[in-house]
């Protein structure tokens, strides 16, 4: 369905989506979409929210999945939310700056979060809190915040050096930062949707991307592209949003009981997510299709160096303090890491500059 048809299915279902009512003997309806496939952290933790919700609510709420863009690209997909045509969405955090929310760009900045303890603390403390805040006068309220791990770099030639990117077309998302943490590098940033990557790098519209390794291995990326570098650069989550005025309307107990359902799906979806990504690289080096080489630490503080001025770029745009307040979290992580015996661990990616 295209968004020209989408303001006259809303106003044809406007009384049933405004006012949920508790009386009705048919079930409240949510329609949950989303790009990637269902067998990816996302695609299983959406499965295992509908699980949940219809048990908890012995059938009230009934939750329809639709994976892989079926319903809408994701370029498409918040303008039909805020249109009530879905209620619920699980966007990469990227989708939130083209909205006007540019704060969400900072999980876009290379090197960010130097590890998972960071990450979390950011998304379940009073930034991640802020951030949703921001997207209620847009008619979005935020759930829970989803993790799809650390980003990897792909493409049909080797990336071992930041001169080995000079006028290669790379993939990304919408974003402005990511734009240019790729011109950074010295590549040439290609804004395409997700569902589109496959053909275009199998025909050569673009030379490379970016991605968790779950993403790569799902959508088959790994069958068109010759060489992957495991980086660690960014970061890829996901904020799982509702319609407000749906949401609000719902009769309290049962959003209470979706509330829970979500925090118990967010719970599970971070557990497979890293488990998800370590099994997705070992069948690409199983298929034999892509080289793979892992980025040494001495490399990846070059790659840091090559990308810390885009932090500095965009503290305007971001917020100066939502930057400083990230670098903050991770400097307590690392205090509270030394103030704990010793352990004989290689540390696995550089961490933040202040």
């Amino acid at each position: 369905m295209k968004l020209a048809a989408l303001l006259s299915v809303f106003i044809l279902g406007l009384a049933g989506s405004t006012g949920v009512r508790a009386q009705s003997a048919e079930p409240i309806v949510i329609k949950f979409s989303h790009v990637v496939a269902p067998n990816t952290p996302k695609g299983r933790a959406a499965d295992e929210f509908k699980k949940l919700a219809e048990q908890r609510t012995n059938g009230r709420v009934r939750v329809e999945v639709y994976p892989n863009s079926q319903l809408y690209k994701d370029r498409e997909e918040i303008e039909a939310l805020q249109l009530g045509a879905v209620q619920m969405l699980a966007p990469s955090l990227s989708k939130f700056g083209p909205l006007g929310v540019r704060a969400f760009e900072l999980f876009d900045l290379p090197y960010i979060f130097p590890n998972k303890e960071t990450l979390y603390r950011v998304m379940d403390g009073d930034i991640g809190k802020r951030l949703f805040e921001m997207l209620e006068p847009r008619g979005i309220i935020g759930l829970a915040y989803w993790d799809n791990g650390f980003k990897q770099m792909s493409a049909n030639r080797p990336l071992r050096s930041i001169e080995d990117f000079k006028g290669l077309k790379m993939r990304i998302q919408s974003s402005k930062v990511l734009e240019a943490q790729m011109k950074a590098l010295g590549a040439n940033p290609q804004v395409m949707a997700f569902s589109e990557v496959y053909s275009a790098l199998q025909q050569g519209v673009v030379d490379g991307t970016e991605n968790p390794m779950s993403n790569l291995y799902t959508q088959k990326m790994h069958e068109v592209q010759k060489h992957l570098t495991l980086s660690d650069h960014g970061y890829l989550g996901y904020a799982v949003i509702v319609n407000k005025r749906f949401w609000e309307g719902l009769p309290a107990d049962i959003r209470a009981t979706l509330e829970k359902a979500m925090q118990d799906a967010t719970e599970f979806e971070r557990a497979i997510a890293q488990r998800d990504n370590d099994d997705a690289l070992a069948a690409v080096r199983r298929a034999g299709t892509t080289e793979v080489y892992v980025l040494p630490f001495r490399d990846r503080v070059v790659w840091h160096r090559a990308l810390l001025p885009v932090h500095k770029e965009f503290e305007r745009i971001i917020g100066r303090d939502f930057i400083q307040a990230v670098y903050q979290v991770a400097a307590d992580v690392e205090k509270e890491k030394a103030a704990q015996p010793a352990r004989q661990e290689p540390k696995e990616r550089p961490g933040p500059s202040r």
